[in-house]
């Protein structure tokens, strides 16, 4: 056995390879369950009891050398892989470095988060819609002077077709095809022909939203809104509502929400108001409710209306929104702790 022994010992510090295989065949020959090192092992118990102290030191040693042949063999082969193209295939591959999300993508998905934990749900509609449900639905008479508030970008002036200024088209199709109780919130992108400007843009985006149902309040819509501006701008944000007009709601009111960055003591965002405008909202007017065959004595409703880019430049303090669409990425980056 000792001579066996040896010659084990120089095959193993003989042994070169040129492959992974190769490597792999040393392992399985000498080091593996089945291989000759262990084979000896095996046959050890057979050495007569005066050589088994001098037989088993040779094959205790003949296992190290051939582990640290094995061990000598494996750098070496990484070494010259690594050295053959100028790259270390073993080498960890180097960690992608992940994107952020645009913030109008995560103020609106906060905006639906907050209104769906109120129940509504959301409903999209198409950009390219019509005259009716744009306008004439909503209690726009054709020569009525409400459409001058709306500068329209029309896709055939001749048939009105129009790319939407507002998401109360996706309103008007919920309602003609859903009877109340209705609550829900439309998110989407709408155009108006406007200058661009560091407060202006001819595309922006909205959230807008309805509750049609019996016995629906004003009151029903304040404690809405309240809910929604805490849970938007923090606990101790106030809110107020304003009269205003709209032709598709009456009573009408804009909602102002506490200046978040003075606290209401007054800045140069509020104007030193202490008070920054948010939404405009109103009970639904029954002649929309009529005109989109839902029964205005029996049911009542409010809807709400929001700017996305105003409500991430509140929450950001964003000063121009003109950075929301040149996707530069030193300004979107700013962004990644909330992805």
């Amino acid at each position: 056995m000792i001579q066996k022994i040896k010659e084990l010992l120089e095959q193993t510090e003989s042994f070169t390879i040129s492959s992974l295989d190769e490597l792999e065949q040393f392992r399985l020959k000498y080091l593996s369950k089945k291989g000759e090192i262990a084979q000896l092992f095996a046959d050890f118990k057979n050495v007569p009891a005066e050589l088994k102290k001098e037989v088993g030191f040779e094959i205790n040693r003949l296992k190290q050398k051939a582990q640290e042949k094995y061990d000598q063999l494996k750098e070496s082969f990484e070494e010259t892989s690594a050295s053959s193209d100028g790259s270390d295939l073993t080498r960890p591959g180097e960690p992608l470095e992940l994107g952020s999300r645009h913030p109008i993508s995560l103020v609106r998905n906060e905006i639906i988060s907050i209104f769906n934990r109120l129940g509504f749900t959301v409903a999209e509609g198409p950009e390219i819609e019509d005259d009716w449900h744009v306008f004439t639905a909503l209690n726009f008479p054709p020569e009525h002077p409400a459409r001058d508030m709306q500068d329209t970008f029309f896709i055939d002036k001749e048939n009105e077709i129009v790319l939407r200024t507002h998401t109360s088209s996706v309103q008007v199709r919920v309602m003609e095809n859903t009877q109340p109780p209705i609550r829900s919130i439309f998110p989407g992108r709408v155009f108006r022909n406007e200058a661009i400007s560091a407060r202006a843009h001819c595309i922006f985006h909205q959230v807008e939203g309805l509750y049609v149902a019996e016995n629906v309040s004003f009151a029903d819509l304040k404690q809405t809104l309240l809910y929604f501006a805490k849970e938007m701008f923090g606990e101790k944000t106030q809110i107020r509502l304003r009269p205003s007009y709209f032709p598709f709601t009456e009573p009408s009111a804009e909602l102002d929400v506490s200046c978040s960055i003075c606290g209401g003591k007054g800045c140069n965002v509020c104007k030193y108001t202490g008070w920054l405008e948010i939404l405009g909202c109103g009970m639904v007017d029954p002649n929309v409710l009529e005109r989109c065959g839902i029964d205005n004595e029996k049911y009542t409703g409010f809807a709400f209306g929001m700017g996305i880019e105003r409500i991430a430049m509140l929450k950001y303090q964003v000063k121009d929104l003109r950075l929301y669409f040149e996707n530069d990425i030193r300004f979107l980056q700013q962004f990644k702790s909330a992805y």
